[in-house]
């Protein structure tokens, strides 16, 4: 059955380390359990990203153990006259496993420190709390940041899929409209959110993955109009992660709860990133437009690990339908969408 929900609460892999049940669900009713994969360490991947959003600037902090290589990020982003964007990376040979991070997003602790970047992710009741201090983060200047995101009863987005592979699987939480607080400090400024406008989401991940992939995510937070008064509204859009027979990782959100979107096509101008972008959905529910503002850029070649990543951020107009057949309009919202290849 297409687009599959999964509401049964399960161990996430078999006796065999295979998914027990593929498909899309609204928490994470299926259990991660590390010990229960049989693949190589060196396979694992393992992820919490945060991206906190405001109309005019964007922090972004990763915390990852992908096997045979982790990547510890933060980025700062300014969407004004001159759009700017830095991001520094530490890179850690095969932790495989050392940063423990958490098997459960709801609770727990992801802390990655060394000498230069402290950075941990907190999960409490009610809220997550996001610190970061990175010395020397861009032209010998440190950046620093306490944010805090809302997260009441809400549902989210989560995806069990395998590869055609054996033992390879993604699961993966996303989680939007998370009420932003607190700042990022670099170069003198402060760069205040305020939880009135600005969210956050979480993109939790673990799961093996193939060597070679090109994957398309994009995501979204806002307020709209409604005659309740101004409502959140969030989306996630994607595909590349593997084999989606059983479900999509679409959907959009709207008061707290999630609406489920069959397939999206990215159509990306194959001369030029910079120019418009359009989506399409084949439920016809997300039909949109979008006005590329800055390309984070980021590639690297070791030969074994390669990446070429552009995730843009841009502003995104057109419509989104319910499950219910309410349409929802949106103009100029500042998000992102990316394409990213990686072989890792």
């Amino acid at each position: 059955m297409r687009n599959h929900e999964v509401v049964n609460h399960q161990l996430l892999l078999d006796s065999e380390g295979e998914l027990r049940e593929p498909g899309w669900s609204r928490s994470q009713v299926q259990q991660y359990k590390r010990s229960m994969i049989k693949a190589p360490a060196f396979r694992i991947k393992e992820w919490d990203y945060y991206l906190v959003m405001s109309d005019q600037f964007a922090g972004a902090f990763t915390i990852s153990d992908d096997g045979y290589v982790g990547l510890q990020s933060a980025s700062l982003l300014l969407f004004g006259d001159k759009p700017w964007e830095h991001t520094e990376t530490v890179l850690n040979f095969f932790p495989m496993g050392k940063l423990k991070l958490p098997e459960n997003s709801s609770q727990g602790s992801t802390v990655y420190e060394d000498k230069r970047l402290q950075m941990r992710f907190d999960a409490l009741p009610g809220e997550r709390h996001i610190t970061c201090h990175y010395e020397n983060f861009f032209e010998g200047k440190t950046l620093d940041c306490d944010i805090r995101l809302e997260q009441p009863p809400m549902e989210s987005m989560v995806i069990a899929t395998p590869w055609d592979q054996k033992h390879a699987f993604y699961y993966n939480q996303k989680i939007n409209c998370m009420r932003a607080s607190g700042w990022i400090s670099f170069d003198g400024r402060r760069y205040e959110f305020n939880p009135a406008t600005d969210f956050g989401t979480l993109d939790w991940g673990r799961g093996v993955w193939t060597y070679d992939n090109t994957w398309f995510w994009g995501s979204g937070n806002c307020l709209v109009d409604t005659p309740e008064g101004p409502q959140p509204l969030g989306w996630n859009i994607g595909y590349g992660f593997g084999n989606t027979k059983a479900a999509t990782e679409n959907v959009i959100f709207y008061q707290g709860k999630v609406h489920k979107l069959d397939d999206i096509t990215f159509v990306i101008p194959p001369d030029d990133i910079m120019k418009t972008w359009h989506f399409t959905s084949s439920d016809h529910r997300f039909e949109m437009t979008f006005e590329p503002v800055l390309d984070r850029a980021a590639k690297l070649d070791f030969k074994l690990i390669v990446s070429d990543q552009h995730q843009v951020f841009g502003r995104m107009s057109g419509s989104l339908t319910l499950d219910d057949g309410t349409i929802l309009n949106i103009k100029d919202v500042l998000c992102f969408a990316e394409k990213v290849h990686n072989k890792y």
